[in-house]
């Protein structure tokens, strides 16, 4: 026997899974992972819509929101009617509250304009598309992208108003509006309303420039160099360097004018062709007549100033009344060209309303029947432009004020200008009709009477002189010697100390004295005429005598 005990077997377990297989699991884990990773982080898929692919390449070409990467285009193919393209883009989830429905996207190029160079990046890293996030709380994942970037960024601080024109002046997108010289906003938008034939603007005024516009603000054009030839003169305009070379406006408060009320999003303002039309604006109600011009009215435009005394009271309303009139009274008489004028209450400081208007008026119908008239006067001579000037004629006054339709007529006076013309005309007419043949006939005809006379008058001088050769030259200084001589003693009769001179002082001395008596008997007379017939009525003068008790 083997005293040696076989040992007693120890039974342990197999493993059923070898440590080998955990590589597979973990690597299966982090795959997992990696798949929730990607699938949580890879954000939303949007489409966009483009008018072309150009520059673009799905891969590569980056979305981006103040240069910073957000997202990448995936696919681009064309739309289903072919005119565009339909781009599928992927946005990381920190970027998905962007995608909003206000929020705004449109691709970055090399750009030039009158604003300056942009996007010149792309001509190195190319094409990228840039996303404006919005405001809204709406989620979107389809968009419209933007033909160009938009000139105002959603969230800029500012104010956005509505500005409209029918006039003939256009603007475009970036376009400045300007305050005393300084760019403060732009034009963004343009609607044409075809209805209406408006044009309108949206346009965005830049914080805080934005506290300046107010209801009472007015807006108008200073686009380029703007000439005026008005009767005031000549004026040259502009609004700065910027709107030489585009269009642009400018904005402010007429003097006078209240600052007005802040006013909120998209208010509506009219563009004025002049800063005069915007304010002229403020006078809403007016009251008009008419004017009925003999003389030319070539300078007379709409718009022109009427004035009383050297201050603008109204304008030229209208210069084409005539079409109103009826065209048998335009064949049968010489008639007057009808000009309305309207007068604004608000210029000479009465209330712009109902009340202002009849005081007005009853002041013009007053000064009408006065002798009020209207005048036609240059106020430019280079320009020839025309104005409207009241004056008071006291010696003219009207009994009936007549009227043109329902308008009362303002009597009117011819220019200075036109009387002297008038006048100038009629010295040319005198001139023409002096009958100057005839006067020339007759002037030389008695330049040959005259000549005939001057011929006789000299025979008759040689015949005088003959006759006085004839006379006696001793008989006649015989004569001359006497009466010298009678003149002599003539002479020495009146010489101091003669007899005749001692004569005739005494009877002058006589003759004096008694002048001297009759003096007042001549004053009396000259006085009292009828003395020597009747009583003068005066008794003996009083004579004053000495009273008790007087002082």
């Amino acid at each position: 026997m083997n005293d040696t005990q076989t040992p007693d077997a120890k039974i342990k377990p197999i493993k059923t899974v070898s440590t080998i297989w955990f590589i597979p699991v973990i690597a299966v884990l982090i795959g997992c992972w990696m798949i929730y990773y990607q699938w949580s982080n890879e954000g939303s898929t949007i489409t966009i819509n483009f008018p072309t692919a150009e520059g673009m390449e799905a891969g590569k070409t980056k979305i981006k929101s103040r240069n910073v990467d957000i997202g990448e285009v995936s696919k681009i193919e064309l739309n289903k009617t072919g005119n565009g393209v339909v781009v599928k883009a992927k946005i990381k989830k920190s970027a998905e509250e962007f995608l909003v429905t206000d929020s705004m996207f449109w691709v970055v190029s090399p750009q030039i304009s009158h604003a300056g160079i942009s996007g010149l990046s792309t001509l190195i890293s190319g094409v990228y598309i840039e996303i404006s996030p919005g405001k809204s709380n709406i989620e979107r994942h389809l968009f419209d992208a933007l033909d160009s970037p938009p000139l105002t960024p959603a969230g800029t601080p500012g104010l956005h108003i509505t500005l409209n024109s029918n006039d003939q002046f256009a603007y475009k997108k970036g376009d400045p509006i300007i305050y005393k010289g300084l760019t403060v906003g732009q034009f963004e938008d343009i609607y044409f309303n075809f209805e209406e034939r408006v044009v309108y603007y949206n346009a965005f005024i830049k914080s805080p420039y934005h506290q300046l516009i107010t209801s009472n603000t007015k807006f108008w054009d200073v686009s380029g160099l703007q000439f005026d030839l008005n009767a005031d003169g000549i004026s040259v305009k502009t609004g700065n360097f910027e709107t030489m070379l585009t269009n642009g406006v400018t904005f402010g408060i007429p003097k006078g004018m209240p600052i007005g009320e802040k006013i909120g999003e998209r208010s509506y303002y009219d563009i004025y062709a002049s800063y005069e039309e915007a304010d002229d604006e403020r006078y809403r109600r007016s009251i008009e007549f008419v004017i009925l011009v003999n003389d030319s009215i070539r300078g007379l435009s709409v718009g022109a100033p009427v004035e009383y005394k050297g201050i603008q009271i109204g304008k030229v309303q209208s210069t084409n009344l005539i079409r109103s009139r009826e065209q048998t009274q335009l064949t049968e008489e010489d008639f007057k060209i009808p000009v309305l004028i309207s007068l604004q209450p608000g210029r000479i400081g009465l209330p712009d309303n109902e009340k202002g208007e009849n005081l007005m008026m009853e002041q013009n119908i007053y000064w009408i029947e006065k002798g009020l008239k209207a005048v036609l006067r240059t106020g430019n001579i280079l320009t020839g432009s025309l104005y409207v000037d009241l004056q008071h004629n006291k010696g003219q006054p009207v009994t009936e004020i007549a009227k043109y339709g329902d308008y009362p007529i303002v009597p009117t006076n011819g220019d200075e200008f036109s009387q002297i013309t008038a006048k100038a005309e009629q010295f040319i007419d005198n001139l023409n009709n002096i009958p100057l043949k005839s006067m020339s006939n007759n002037a030389n005809q008695l330049m040959l009477e005259i000549t005939q006379t001057a011929q006789e008058l000299q025979g008759v001088g040689q015949s005088i002189e003959k006759l006085l050769g004839q006379v006696d030259q001793q008989k006649i200084s015989s004569e001359l010697s006497k009466t010298l001589q009678g003149i002599t003693t003539l002479t020495k009769d009146l010489s101091s100390g003669s007899q005749g001179y001692e004569e005739l002082r005494s009877t002058l001395h006589t003759l004096t004295a008694t002048m001297n008596e009759l003096k007042p008997l001549l004053n009396q007379l000259k006085h009292q005429p009828n003395s020597l017939i009747f009583n003068s009525g005066e008794g003996s003068e009083p004579i004053p005598t000495k009273t008790n008790g007087a002082q």
